[in-house]
């Protein structure tokens, strides 16, 4: 979901016997659901590809701190002020257990700062949309956060062990965002006429760009399966994005809402809802950079990196001298 388009590297999903013994152990111990530890061996093409996921996962937390810090002065109540607070630095957090967990495996924070800043490494395109109102506030606590939630509770059971473990954590916070994002819609859809067409209006925006999160159709997604026999993705996207659609329509009709497709109906058959697949064509152009806020975005965090340059020079020098006190002492 945060790694829309991460492709996996190599030649296709090879079985047990055409592997080399040490890649025939190393399959199996992820087929008994043993976790990889950092310095365990692994196919340099396992951890390449956990480095691109885990890398554009975390600048995803990062980059998604802005669209909500611009809602911070300007929260209705207090309170609400408080709560937005605390979401957006969950959100830091959430960004440093990945950038943690990616550093295991060789690769450092810079490295990882610098493929953002660059266009090379990607972050989840949800976020090159804007947040106009207050109930966008709510939109993107119960969509974003929720369908962020599907993909990230199976990710606990990933095969990388510092992955996995960050999963843990970062789900508990997600699951307090996606409540906040609803009770805000409950607010809103209960509130006044007014507050109820700017609700309707943040679902009929952000409802779309939702279902893409979750990365292209399965029939244009043909890199996943080797990511699927390693474990790093544990399901496939449009399983994923049914099983998001079955979530959360009833709780847009609870709320009195009309989710913005006429298509949508209950079939029986698959135990589902039919629905609308998003316009492909915008989800790749926004990937792509021609969102609406994608040159916002990177100019933001271009300039946070540019800003707090002399707070990194500042801690490196300290961190010299702390190192060279101890050596004088312990001559």
């Amino acid at each position: 979901m945060y790694a829309q388009m991460v492709k996996s590297t190599g030649q296709g999903v090879k079985s047990l016997d055409e592997m080399d013994p040490q890649e025939r152990a190393f399959q199996e111990r992820i087929n008994r659901d043993e976790k990889i530890e950092p310095k365990d061996w692994m196919p340099a093409a396992y951890r390449k590809n956990l480095i691109r996921q885990i890398g554009q996962h975390a600048h995803s937390e990062i980059v998604g701190q802005l669209p909500e810090g611009n809602w911070i002065t300007r929260a209705p109540t207090l309170e609400r002020k408080a709560i937005l607070l605390a979401k957006v630095q969950d959100e830091a957090g959430h960004g440093l257990y990945l950038y943690c967990a990616a550093e295991t495996l060789g690769v450092s924070r810079d490295e990882l700062t610098e493929d953002l800043l660059s266009g090379k490494m990607k972050y989840s395109s949800i976020f090159n949309y804007p947040t106009l109102t207050w109930a966008d506030m709510g939109a993107v606590g119960w969509l974003v956060d929720g369908a962020a939630i599907m993909n990230q509770v199976p990710l606990q059971r990933t095969s990388f062990g510092p992955y996995a473990r960050a999963m843990v954590r970062i789900c508990k916070e997600e699951s307090f965002h996606q409540r906040q994002g609803y009770d805000i819609m409950m607010k809103m859809a209960n509130g006044s006429d007014a507050q109820k067409r700017m609700a309707q209006d943040a679902l009929n925006r952000f409802w779309y760009p939702s279902l893409m999160m979750f990365g292209p159709s399965d029939k244009d997604s043909v890199h996943s399966a080797q990511s699927m026999a390693w474990k790093i993705k544990m399901n496939t996207n449009d399983e994923l994005r049914q099983k998001f659609v079955d979530q959360t329509v009833p709780q847009a009709e609870y709320l009195g809402l009309t989710v913005p497709d006429p298509d949508i109906a209950w079939n029986e058959e698959k135990g589902g809802y039919d629905f609308t697949e998003p316009d492909w064509s915008e989800f790749f152009d926004v990937i792509k950079g021609n969102g609406p806020c994608n040159v916002e975005r990177l100019a933001a965090r271009n300039k946070a990196w540019d800003e707090g340059r002399w707070v990194r020079d500042a801690l490196l020098a300290h961190g010299e001298k702390r190192r060279a006190a101890r050596v004088v002492a312990a001559e």
